[in-house]
């Protein structure tokens, strides 16, 4: 019912920037938290950054001073926007809604993931 939809992967040059979106579409009470995480290939999925309800954002230590996470309630939608990419950036993104359905029961609902590649 409800689903995540992820863009703005690609490739591009150490230094370069991307801005990543995700919308959240279907049934859906409330929006929480969200959150995007990465995995590099042979690696664990790690959380990148989160972003409360309120707006208040929290980063792994390395993405600080060069990503960014904002979101959009009106239209469900959540960013992650890219600085200053490293080739140790290159991984699957994928977002990450906690949602509250209208039973106000609480799910988390992902996307299907967003390669990002970073060439030297």
């Amino acid at each position: 019912q409800v689903q995540l939809v992820e863009s703005g992967g690609g490739l591009v040059q150490a230094g370069g920037s991307l801005r990543l979106s995700c919308a959240a579409s279907g049934s859906i009470f409330r929006i929480n938290a969200l959150r995007w995480y990465r995995q590099a290939p042979g690696k664990q999925r790690d959380l990148v950054a989160t972003i409360s309800s309120g707006g208040f954002a929290n980063y792994a230590d390395s993405v600080k001073g060069r990503f960014t996470i904002s979101r959009d309630n009106a239209k469900n939608t959540v960013y992650l926007q890219m600085n200053s990419l490293k080739p140790e950036d290159t991984a699957v993104y994928y977002c990450n809604a906690n949602i509250m359905q209208y039973d106000l029961t609480r799910r988390d609902v992902w996307g299907q993931g967003t390669q990002v590649t970073v060439s030297s």
